[in-house]
């Protein structure tokens, strides 16, 4: 059944809630999201929403939307939001190194140790970012069969978290080489042999690189991240390049001295030794994704001034994969959602004004754009685990939800997605295809009503579609306090992470 303007479904303003607030800082999301809006469109200068006076207002009667009373769970802010997932697996890699490494420093000062471990920290860090390696860590967790138990059904849903282990390995190697460097500091200026068997070469690069892995992690800082991501990523990227180039010529520099002082040839030595192997794949990780870089053809489709559906057909996609694109390949790269048109030969991205580029993008119409590497598993494919799956999301959100149709398999879906005037905004291609995840969704026209709180009406749906899940895909502010919101009143509910 394709929407039209009369199946399009508006929401009367929700209540407070007298008893308990709706978000942890006593002001409801309502209020928020409104604050945040305005900041957004003053930033971008977005004109004001058309009026959307032509979508029939749904009796208040019909929805039972007020805000209802539901008792949080003790220890919710603890649980859901400072000790989440991915901040557990980064405590528990970084701890784990930690202890490891004084013991280290304590028992066994060895340079090769602290060489060893930090190579094998930054495997682990790329590692967990190389494409391959994400899609088959989806695929092989996401394959638990439906008639797993819930219990472990949710646990295997969090695999997008993973980021966890990416930063603590990241920050973990850090301390690892802030303990070599400090090491062969004092070798070379004060050795215990009286005289040093290493050169000014190698301490160079090493404080070099040292300077470097700092640089990168103050960057990946979140507050920073999200501030300046244009010069995260392109510090991150080609800082981390840097550092795999010279920690590679570092270790053969500090090899070969290694080597000459034990009398063994270098060839032997390397092979020998683990951290040679690490970077050898560390290397490879890297280039992988680059050999696959080619400037593929884009038919867009223009939406509105607010949105635009770019077309590709270099390849076909299915469900929960992503596409990395970018107008120049040295420059920032962007991720999107892609979802398989109806001809299954070619697929769709959906973007909407959220920056320059984004805006760039919808006003140019570009025909061609770079991508690299696979099409990459996102977080929506963690839900393929659930039978029955409520889809929550704001605006452009409604992108990466529109995945779920590349999969036949997929879970039942009940939408509720929070816009300005849909059909204004992205045409009725776009609300047919959300027509087909759910015949019955519930569309809050946000230029009629304006933004409501949907946590009790997603409460309200979730008890009476029986999920076994929430899905959240919005902004990181809206999905953070959605996602703990429900997490705190015992409703299993999942969103990105926003961790690159």
């Amino acid at each position: 059944m394709a929407l039209s303007e009369k199946s399009v479904i508006t929401f009367p303003p929700a209540a407070k809630c007298a008893s308990d607030p709706v978000s942890p800082s006593g002001t409801t999301l309502v209020d928020m999201e409104k604050v945040m809006e305005n900041a957004m469109e003053k930033a971008m200068g977005m004109p004001n929403a058309k009026s959307a006076d032509q979508f029939p207002t749904q009796e208040p009667d019909q929805y039972d939307i007020e805000a209802q009373t539901a008792k949080k769970r003790s220890c919710a802010l603890l649980r859901f939001t400072i000790l989440n997932i991915y901040r557990r697996l980064f405590t528990l890699v970084f701890c784990a190194n930690v202890g490891v490494f004084v013991y280290i420093m304590t028992a066994d000062r060895r340079l090769l140790a602290l060489v060893n471990a930090t190579a094998a920290n930054l495997l682990a860090c790329g590692l967990a970012r190389q494409p391959l390696v994400v899609n088959a860590i989806f695929y092989l967790v996401c394959s638990i069969p439906r008639s797993a138990p819930l219990r472990l059904r949710r646990i295997a849903a969090k695999v997008y978290q993973y980021g966890g282990v990416h930063s603590g390995c990241g920050v973990a190697s850090l301390v690892w080489y802030a303990g070599f460097v400090g090491l062969m500091s004092k070798e070379f200026w004060a050795p215990s042999t009286g005289k040093s068997t290493i050169s000014v070469a190698p301490v160079v690069l090493a404080y070099v690189i040292l300077a470097l892995l700092l640089a990168i992690i103050i960057v990946a800082y979140p507050a920073f991240r999200f501030k300046k991501h244009d010069y995260f990523e392109l510090t991150h990227r080609f800082f981390g390049w840097l550092v795999v180039a010279l920690f590679v010529a570092l270790l053969l520099v500090f090899a070969h001295e290694v080597s000459r002082t034990a009398g063994q040839p270098l060839g032997r030595f390397l092979i020998e030794l683990p951290a040679f192997w690490f970077l050898m794949v560390i290397v490879v990780a890297i280039v992988h994704p680059w050999i696959l870089l080619r400037k593929v053809r884009v038919k867009p489709e223009h939406l509105s001034n607010h949105a635009v559906r770019l077309h590709f057909d270099h390849t076909t996609t299915t469900f929960g994969k992503g596409i990395q694109l970018a107008r120049h390949p040295l420059q920032d790269w962007h991720g999107f959602a892609t979802f398989p048109n109806p001809d299954g030969k070619t697929f769709s991205s959906l973007v909407s004004k959220a920056g320059d580029w984004t805006a760039a993008c919808i006003k140019d119409q570009p025909t061609h754009l770079w991508k690299r590497g696979v099409l990459i598993y996102g977080f929506a494919y963690a839900m393929r685990v659930f039978k029955r799956v409520v889809v929550v999301t704001t605006g452009s959100g409604i992108g990466p939800c529109l995945s779920f149709l590349g999969d036949e398999n997929r879970p039942n879906l009940r939408v509720v997605w929070q816009t300005r005037a849909p059909l204004n905004t992205y045409g009725d291609n776009i609300l047919h295809l959300v027509s087909q995840m759910d015949a019955d969704p519930f569309i809050i026209d946000t230029s009629k009503m304006g933004r409501i709180d949907m946590v009790p009406a997603i409460q309200r749906l979730y008890r009476e579609f029986d999920a076994e899940a929430v899905c959240v895909i919005s902004n990181p502010f809206v999905t953070k306090s959605v996602v703990y919101e429900l997490e705190s009143k015992g409703i299993p509910a999942f969103g990105p992470v926003f961790d690159s």
